[in-house]
């Protein structure tokens, strides 16, 4: 079986979901999927919408049937599904009913092996084949995918176990499909990495040119971090998206941009100090680690802790920026370097080195904590705080929203709105009354 490349359109408004589709067939998809978001948005009129408008394609349904398996793979083949996915933890008499009412239709049951632990998936595998489900599914759910999970490993286990093809589905782009399919896939399920690109024919066409020619094409989006670029992640991406990233948490409000244009980014240095005393801010230049971000909190009060020679010391040590809650001084030779610096107070006065304060202290900035090791990150929009722990999930959650905002700003230069894009009167809460 040659590898198969299929859609997932897990959109929640079917007008965009079909916009790409239309793209996607255009550039050679093979097959389309109405995903779950879809489906549970528009109904199984997601399908006939796609049966309708690709009559010959092969369309898949993503149901995840749990339960009444018979009624609802009836209801998905009706509506025009070649396939239909259903979940691995679902009984197996619910499976059996699945693959019954299937062979009545003449569709085909793919079983997902979402929620199925690692080490049990091949045993899995080996008993809905013999139940006669027509693929089994590797799946790597998105809340996975943001903390850099990806399903290969599970894929080459699962492919020795059965005969029956396997899909592979959960950030696939064109550098990993490659090894997807050298692990065993033939039905590669791929989402972002085309319905979030501009351009979702020229992306599909790079996608079919990989799977079809074995050669990865490096990309700088549709992936994801396991930790070991968040530096390069957070990058590419502003502080607006990881507010976003974060349910609209991490901003330090009151401190902004002394040097307009540049970008903040690496992991604190805390100091704390009295207003005006610059002696541990300067001693923890000495101390910060190639670029670490030295931040610290002054009060919110001048006169300044930080100048010309201290930027220029950074400069020399390769430190990454400093974030004053308080006052900085020097700002126009400050900005004739580029330095990244953000502070809460400009003055021209300076203040003495006192020697009080500390280093490497939890910090509380404008009611939000910081601790050497979270990551700071800075732009004209202000700064955010990602906390360590977290690290690894927000950045690419972050970058999956500057991902989505770019199909849509696409979308929105081809002649579109915001209020189109986003359907806002479809997503106004109902009014119900409260119990």
């Amino acid at each position: 079986m040659k590898p198969i490349l299929q859609l997932a359109l897990d959109h929640e408004n079917m007008d965009r979901a079909m916009k790409v589709a239309r793209e996607a067939v255009a550039g050679g998809v093979d097959w389309l999927e109405a995903g779950t978001p879809l489906i549970k948005s528009e109904g199984l009129n997601a399908v006939r919408a796609l049966r309708s408008e690709f009559p010959d394609a092969t369309i898949v349904a993503d149901m995840k049937i749990m339960d009444a398996g018979r009624l609802e793979t009836e209801c998905a083949s009706k509506a025009g599904a070649n396939l239909i996915h259903v979940l691995a933890p679902a009984s197996d008499a619910t499976i059996s009913e699945c693959v019954e009412a299937a062979r009545k239709y003449n569709t085909r049951i793919v079983v997902d092996l979402l929620g199925i632990e690692q080490d049990k998936m091949a045993e899995r595998a080996r008993q809905v084949e013999a139940l006669g489900a027509y693929a089994v599914c590797i799946h790597t759910p998105i809340d996975m995918q943001m903390r850099g999970e990806l399903p290969f490993e599970n894929l080459k286990a699962v492919a020795s176990a059965v005969d029956i093809p396997i899909a592979v589905a959960g950030g696939i782009n064109t550098e990993n499909a490659v090894e997807a399919i050298k692990a065993g896939a033939r039905i590669i399920i791929v989402g972002g990495a085309i319905t979030k690109a501009p351009d979702a024919c020229a992306a599909t066409k790079a996608m079919k040119k990989v799977i079809s020619s074995g050669i990865p094409e490096h990309t700088d989006m549709f992936k994801r971090t396991s930790g070991d670029s968040i530096r390069e992640v957070l990058m590419r991406v502003s502080a607006a998206d990881i507010t976003v990233a974060m349910h609209n948490a991490g901003a330090i409000y009151g401190i902004r941009p002394v040097v307009e244009g540049v970008k903040l980014v690496g992991q604190a240095l805390t100091v704390w100090t009295y207003p005006g005393d610059w002696s541990k801010p300067v001693s923890a230049i000495d101390i910060a680690e190639e670029g670490q971000v030295i931040v610290i909190d002054a009060g919110g009060k001048p006169p300044a802790v930080w100048g010309e020679m201290a930027t220029k010391s950074c400069i020399q040590r390769k430190i990454a920026g400093v974030v004053i809650n308080g006052a900085i001084r020097d700002v126009m030779n400050i900005r004739q370097v580029k330095f990244p610096a953000f502070a809460s107070i400009i003055t021209p006065v300076a203040g003495e080195p006192k020697g009080q304060g500390m280093i490497d202290v939890p910090l509380n900035i404008g009611g939000q904590p910081v601790r050497t090791g979270d990551w700071i990150v800075g732009d004209d929009d202000g700064l955010v705080v990602i906390p360590q722990e977290k690290a690894v999930e927000t950045a690419n959650r972050a970058q999956a929203v500057t991902e989505q905002e770019t199909r849509e700003i696409a979308e929105i230069e081809a002649g579109s709105t915001l209020g189109t894009v986003s359907e806002l009167m479809r997503w106004e809460q109902l009014k119900r009354k409260n119990k």
